[in-house]
Order: C-alpha cells, then sequence, then structure tokens
C-alpha cells in the first residue's frame, strides 16, 4: 500500500505533525485493496434498494398501502441481528469452500448466491396478486444480503491497517453507490423500458424483467471474489470443547469490546444506534413520496437515482478525505448537522408540487451531506474493531447502527397517513438532534488501540 506518514490516526485527532499529502491520499484510492472494495461494494449495494427503495416504488405503483410499505421495511431489522450469526461467519468453516477459497470468501460467495436466489423468486411473483410470498423473499434477502456484509466488513477491516481504513470505506461506498445507481436507476429504466404503450399504469412483466436483470448483475461480484486474494486472517486457537468455541467466538468479541471501553461502550454504542436515524427513518417513505408527488420513473431514476448517487460519491470521497486531515469525529459532527438539516429540504419540496429543479436542488444537498455522514461512520466503526473479532464486532455495530431506525421507520406509512408529508420530514429532522449531544462527548473519550 502506499505508505502514508507513520503517526497514529485515531478517531477523534487527525495526524498533526505529519500531515499525508493530498496527492499521496489520491494514491490511496488506486491501490489493489481499495479497488476490490470498490467491486466488492457494488456487490454489497445491489440488493439494498431492490428490497427497501425500489421494492417499495414497485409496490406503491401495485397498489399497496403506505403503512403497509412502512411495515414492510421492518424486514430490515434482520440487519440489526447480524450480531447473533456474525460469531459463525467469523468462524465456522464451510465444508469444501472454507477450504478452497478461505474464511471469508467462501462466505461471501455464499451469501451472494443466496441474495441471487431471493431476486429470481421475488421476480416471479405478483405483489398485487400475492404479497405473502414478497414479503418472505424480502426476508430472505434481507438476512442473505446481511450474511454478505458481515463477511465483507471483515473482509475490507483485514485488508488494510487503521490509516487506510477511511479509503478503503470511501472506495467501498463508491461501488455501494454505483450499485444502487444500478439498483435504483437501472431498475426503474428497465421496468419503463418494457412497458406497453397505452397499457395499464401497473404492467408486473416490466417489473418481472427488471428484477431478473437484477439478479444477474450479481454474477459480476461473485466473479471478484474468485478472483480476490483472501486476507490474512488473525491466528485462532483451536477450541478444545463447544463451551470453550461458544466462549470464544461469541461472549468474548463483545467482552473484549467492553473492557476496552469500560462505561464509555454504553456512549459509543448510543451513538452508534442513533447517527443515521434521520436518514432511515425518512429514507423508507422518499419513493411513496415520489409517486405520489407525480414523479415519473424516467424522472426519479435520473434525478435521484443517478444524479443524486453521483453527489453521494462526492460527499463519500469528500468525507474519507477530511477524516484524514480533521480526524474523524470532527466529520462525524458535520454529516450529522448536514443530514438532519437536508431533511428540512424534504419538508419544503413537499410545498413544491411537482418540480424538477426543486427536487434536483434538495436531492443534491441531501446525498451529498449523506455521503460525508457514511464515510466518517463506517471509518469510525472499523476503528473500534479488533481485529482478532472483525466480523463479530463489526456486525454488533452495524446491527444497532439500524436496529432502533429501522423499527422507528416502520411506523413511518403510519405517520404520513396521519399528518402528510411536510410534517413528517420536519419531525425526521428533529429526531437527529440528539446524535449531536453524543458526538460531542464521544469526542472526549480518550481513544483505546483497537488492536488493528
Amino acid at each position: 500500500m502506499v505508505s502514508l506518514p507513520s503517526s497514529s490516526l485515531t478517531p477523534d485527532t487527525p495526524a498533526t505533525a505529519d500531515k499525508p499529502h493530498w496527492r499521496d491520499m489520491l494514491k490511496v484510492y488506486a491501490e489493489p485493496a481499495s479497488l476490490r472494495m470498490l467491486a466488492l461494494g457494488f456487490s454489497a449495494g445491489l440488493p439494498f434498494l431492490l428490497v427497501f427503495g425500489t421494492l417499495s416504488f414497485w409496490l406503491r405503483e401495485a397498489g399497496v398501502d403506505r403503512s403497509t410499505i412502512g411495515h414492510m421495511s421492518w424486514v430490515g431489522i434482520a440487519f440489526g441481528f447480524k450480531w447473533a450469526w456474525a460469531p459463525l461467519v467469523d468462524r465456522l468453516p464451510i465444508p469444501l469452500l472454507t477450504a478452497a477459497l478461505g474464511r471469508r470468501r467462501s462466505w461471501l460467495l455464499v451469501a451472494q448466491a443466496a441474495i441471487m436466489a431471493a431476486l429470481c423468486t421475488m421476480a416471479l411473483t405478483d405483489p398485487r396478486n400475492a404479497l405473502t410470498p414478497v414479503v418472505w423473499c424480502a426476508i430472505a434477502l434481507a438476512f442473505a444480503s446481511a450474511t454478505q456484509d458481515i463477511a465483507l466488513d471483515a473482509f475490507r477491516i483485514e485488508s488494510g491497517d487503521s490509516q487506510h481504513q477511511a479509503a478503503l470505506s470511501a472506495t467501498y461506498m463508491a461501488g455501494y453507490r454505483l450499485a444502487m445507481i444500478w439498483a435504483g436507476a437501472g431498475a426503474l429504466w428497465i421496468a419503463a423500458a418494457n412497458e406497453t404503450p397505452s397499457a395499464d399504469l401497473y404492467q408486473y412483466a416490466a417489473w418481472r424483467t427488471a428484477y431478473l436483470v437484477m439478479a444477474m448483475s450479481m454474477l459480476p461480484g461473485m466473479l471478484v471474489v474468485l478472483l480476490s486474494k483472501e486476507p490474512a486472517p488473525a491466528p485462532l486457537r483451536p477450541a478444545r470443547n463447544a463451551g470453550e468455541w461458544l466462549q470464544s467466538a461469541l461472549i468474548e468479541p463483545f467482552a473484549e469490546f467492553v473492557r476496552r471501553h469500560r462505561w464509555h461502550a454504553v456512549l459509543i454504542l448510543s451513538l452508534i444506534a442513533t447517527y443515521r436515524i434521520s436518514d432511515v427513518v425518512m429514507g423508507i417513505m422518499a419513493n411513496p413520496f415520489y409517486v405520489d408527488m407525480g414523479y415519473t420513473k424516467g424522472e426519479v431514476a435520473a434525478i435521484t437515482k443517478v444524479y443524486g448517487v453521483i453527489m453521494t460519491l462526492v460527499g463519500a470521497f469528500v468525507g474519507g478525505a477530511l477524516a484524514l486531515r480533521m480526524g474523524v469525529l470532527k466529520v462525524l459532527m458535520l454529516g450529522a448537522v448536514l443530514s438532519a438539516g437536508s431533511n428540512l429540504l424534504f419538508a419544503w419540496l413537499g410545498t413544491r408540487g411537482h418540480d424538477l429543479h426543486a427536487l434536483m436542488a434538495v436531492i443534491s444537498a441531501d446525498n451529498f451531506s449523506s455521503g460525508i455522514a457514511t464515510a466518517a461512520f463506517v471509518a469510525y466503526l472499523s476503528s473500534l474493531t479488533n481485529i482478532q473479532y472483525s466480523a463479530t464486532q463489526y456486525a454488533l455495530f452495524s446491527s444497532m447502527m439500524v436496529l432502533l431506525p429501522k423499527f422507528l421507520a416502520g411506523f413511518s406509512g403510519d405517520v404520513v397517513n396521519a399528518v402528510g408529508y411536510t410534517p413528517f420530514f420536519v419531525g425526521t429532522a428533529c429526531i437527529g438532534l440528539p446524535v449531536l449531544v453524543l458526538i460531542v462527548l464521544a469526542s472526549r473519550i480518550k481513544s483505546t488501540p483497537s488492536a488493528h
């Protein structure tokens, strides 16, 4: 990798005596580990919208009620319990595959195959006629995607030291967001292109084609896994019995985190649990909002799924670079302020009717701020892990990141039905304010090495 200054970079303090030159920081993004994260980030980002955003557009067009769409977002709670099976992904070998590919790549390949199968099954079911099978497919897709995330987070953390985590996070997010362009704009464009002119607004065959194409889009990610190099894992001492295995695989990763941070662990976990609450709660109703405001598939695809994702990429790279120079926690604060504030712009957008220029302005601000916040947040979570338990500990953090927001987001459709979109968006901005206090308190914690 590119050799950066040897001064220690911690979550709350940037390098001071020898800050890396901007040229060196840009070179980090061209390293093999960063490029692998770009490709694997695409594989991770592809299922996300297909089980949340794009699916909500499909369901709303099929006539499914907003409350039902909101409740269906609870399938995302599967991501909130990743920690429950993360020890298996961290320690349990898969017969034949692990011997051939290694611990991380074998789990990645199995998860990707399960994602493809769930998408194919979902594509072959019309939610207007049978919503329950679509729900079960969404649950299976969420669990498979969460499993991929567990293995991929460990793969990323083990692919570089703590100084490179911000760059790896940024390229991972770049791939993730490119996948979101394809799973968002691409799926909408494919569905629109396969519609029969002068027919009904809702055409199931068009959506079936779109989701089958999305399923096939997992193949490049599977190829990258097969061609990638397995990172050198931390040595694992063989367990003498089942009790010792449970102690080392399930209990010790959490106990080690608590021992390292003591009572500060409560503060850190509270920050993790609430940091993205504004974005997640608001995001569930974004696509129903676009449908109800009269935006077409093409308009939503071009502005929110392409242009918006490009703005997120710009924000992610800005966030990764700022984290190296300013420190992660300062960028976390900036991202939290911008993310909550951008929700107020959606409240303003709700008063504008069908206004493409206003939509573009709001999407620009919202996605740019989201990119900054996400890059800094992923780097912060990575800095907290011990490499001996990277999959399990990161799964704990990323699970807590979505558990409370996804639970509250399940009621978003009920709130919109009761008060309308504008008060809803204002409320989502307000629930992000306590996060600012938690960041201030976390910035006062003396950093503890995370054994990278």
